[in-house]
């Protein structure tokens, strides 16, 4: 005779598939076949029976679509595969020096064409079809796990159907529908709170609520626009897209033109021309139309640059304009010594948010406006976020209105601006005495993802400055608990011992982010960590060769320069000198990569396509551990091309013109095993 608990466990599991059933119906098919009444009655048993029988409650029952408990803080994780934002393009013209650039590498190829969704951009992690994690993109290489609160997103699948992977990541955006962000703002109004600006904006402050519930309640809405995954079905993105519908996801709609394919520039544009007006029909916002490279083995061909796909593009649409008056420019100067121009406006609303201030980028453009002080200015955000002037109202200006002049000197120090050759902006060179430069080097050396001080922001920074305590960056690590506490108002035992702590903690922060702290120009996250592993340490960066440099994966002759010109500065050496003696990591630590041998000295190799024993960054590490060295293009310099399942064509191509060994993984592993 079956027993309660056996009779529960079934219901439970009856239950929680017709429920999936039914939502996915709703949610994602928009096809429902019972009524919100009955959905509600079975929702409810299930609630019942998982309070009475918790061991055979899921994470991924149907009941946590309501929320579960409280979340006090959201965990930081690493992402498998980074997430990279895209280039954005505003015209034809560049849409067509993309295909060009694309066609040139390998010639005439698919591409996909899909909606860009105006919402937060998520990672969602499935094993064996479970949902085991949602994070946001956070910088693109770590981001907030916010699982909970994903959990109550309808449209997002807490259990795959059909033949899927055993490992996926989908990755997509979540947004609110125009017609439940309209019900929010009806609700609030009646209850006489303000409204929500956009639907973009409140969609990232209803992830980043605590409790899940609350999140629940805001009906926010999901679209997947990608998949990765050691198994993906296909090397086709536009039939993964497809496979991902299969599984339950709610994805781009062929049927109603939101992904199309193309081989052509001149279907890409039609396929933008027709969104660019059809647009304002659809439910949720759109802010442009992405483009890919539809094969998989041709993307990673193409690869990335430190910030982005070279094998995907976003057309972003106009941008919305409004007109105002130009009150005044002021100048500021940057932690770089770039002096960018301001524009002080009469307040305007422009896109849900009142806009004060314009960026003017720099004097070219200034001139290339002929902006007068009182002009009426169009502005409009640049790709609907930075507000930006684009045009001048002519026939409105005022007799006797002055010309706005960009300065000889910095309006900070007063010294004489320069302008480098091929670069558009004006910078001052004074960077170890000009005050912005000395205070926005030291907020960017102490930040989250360089040094990450604790109780050091940009006020704390001003402060000390002010006092004439710290001058630049190796000041800080002379700094005592009681010259803060000499400060007075705002300093006790223990901020003072949390900034001093703080300092203490920050030398064992690794090499990669202490070369990103120091702040050279053209020396981003991304690249640091790429030089960092290549060089191995401060000494050996300083010493080498524009030629030498320029192997570095990731590394052009402006960055180059720019490395160069920085070890020139007898100050900077000083700094770096300095902060060497105090105990930071000026070199990568060893143990930690946990170095196998030097079976690969000397040999530079070029990675390319699937394989079957290691991942795409555990093929790079079993490189690098072994003495070896990678680079992301091959050149005459490159001693071997590594090459996986689907291999891109263009890369053997270029492999046997410059007469490069190709080996296989089986090649590979007799090379590291010796």
């Amino acid at each position: 005779m079956t027993s309660e608990r056996d009779l529960a466990q079934q219901r439970i599991a009856v239950l929680s598939k017709e429920l999936e059933e039914h939502n996915h119906r709703y949610y994602v098919l928009a096809a429902p076949i019972i009524s919100d009444q009955e959905f509600d009655f079975l929702l409810k048993e299930l609630e019942a029976l998982e309070q009475q029988w918790p061991e055979f409650a899921s994470p991924n029952s149907p009941t946590q679509r309501v929320g579960g408990g409280i979340t006090k803080g959201f965990p930081t994780v690493m992402h498998r595969y980074p997430m990279l934002s895209l280039s954005n393009s505003y015209s034809p013209e560049e849409v067509g020096e993309f295909v060009a650039r694309v066609e040139r590498e390998i010639g005439r190829t698919t591409y996909s064409m899909e909606l860009k969704y105006d919402g937060v951009a998520i990672s969602l992690s499935y094993v064996n079809g479970e949902l085991v994690r949602g994070v946001t993109r956070g910088d693109g290489e770590k981001g907030d796990d916010i699982t909970n609160n994903i959990r109550t997103v309808r449209s997002v699948p807490l259990r795959l159907r059909g033949d899927f992977p055993d490992e996926l990541e989908a990755r997509g955006e979540i947004l609110f529908m125009r017609a439940q962000f309209d019900k929010l703002n009806t609700e609030r109004a009646r209850n006489g709170e303000e409204l929500y600006a956009n639907p973009r904006n409140t969609a990232a402050g209803s992830l980043k609520q605590q409790d899940p519930k609350d999140v629940a309640k805001r009906g926010l809405d999901n679209f997947i626009y990608t998949l990765q995954g050691p198994q993906l079905p296909s090397t086709s993105h536009y039939e993964n897209i497809a496979a991902a519908h299969r599984w339950g996801f709610k994805t781009p709609d062929p049927k109603r033109r939101f992904i199309e394919r193309t081989d052509s520039a001149e279907g890409i544009m039609a396929f933008i021309s027709y969104w660019d007006k059809a647009r304002h029909e659809l439910e949720m916002d759109i802010d442009g139309i992405v483009v890919k490279v539809d094969d998989l083995r041709i993307q990673e061909e193409l690869g990335m640059t430190a910030k982005s796909p070279r094998w995907a593009i976003a057309y972003k649409f106009a941008a919305e304009q409004a007109t105002t008056r130009l009150n005044a420019v002021t100048y500021q100067v940057g932690r770089t010594g770039a002096v960018t121009p301001v524009a002080n406006l009469e307040p305007v609303l422009l896109a849900g948010t009142t806009v004060k201030r314009a960026s003017l980028h720099n004097a070219d453009q200034i001139a290339k406006l002929d902006l007068h002080i009182g002009d009426r200015v169009k502005v409009e955000k640049g790709g609907e976020i930075i507000p930006k002037i684009v045009g001048v109202v002519l026939e409105q200006r005022e007799l006797g209105a002055q010309p706005v002049v960009f300065p000889h000197t910095c309006p900070e120090c007063g010294t004489t601006l320069v302008r480098y050759e091929g670069e558009a902006q004006h910078y001052c060179p004074n960077e170890h005495a000009c005050p912005p430069q000395i205070t926005g080097r030291i907020e960017h050396f102490v930040g989250r993802k360089m040094m990450a001080i604790d109780g050091l922001g940009g006020e704390t920074v001003a402060e000390l400055v002010k006092a004439g305590l710290i001058h630049n960056v190796a000041d800080l690590y002379e700094l005592t608990t009681e010259q803060l506490l000499g400060l007075g108002k705002g300093w006790g035992a223990k901020s003072a011992d949390q900034v001093i702590n703080g300092i203490e903690a920050s030398k064992r922060i690794p090499f990669e982010q202490v070369l990103f702290a120091i702040g050279i120009r053209h020396v981003g996250e991304t690249v640091a960590k790429k030089i960092a592993r290549s060089v191995g340490s401060m000494d050996r960066l300083a010493a080498m060769t524009k030629e030498e440099l320029t192997t570095v994966d990731e590394v052009g002759g402006v960055i180059a320069d720019s490395i160069i010109d920085f070890f020139a500065v007898e100050g900077n050496r000083s700094i770096v000198q300095r902060l060497k003696d105090k105990g930071l990591r000026m070199e990568v630590d060893l143990s930690a990569a946990q170095p196998v041998g030097d079976k690969l000295k000397g040999k530079t190799f070029v990675v390319s396509g699937v394989f079957r024993n290691f991942s795409r960054d555990g093929v790079k590490e079993a490189i690098e551990r072994n003495g070896g060295k990678v680079s992301g293009s091959i050149s005459s310099k490159t001693s071997y091309v590594l090459a996986g399942a689907d291999m891109g064509p263009a890369k053997r191509v270029k492999a046997e013109e410059l007469k490069v060994p190709v080996i296989d993984e089986d090649e590979f592993k007799r090379m590291i095993e010796g």
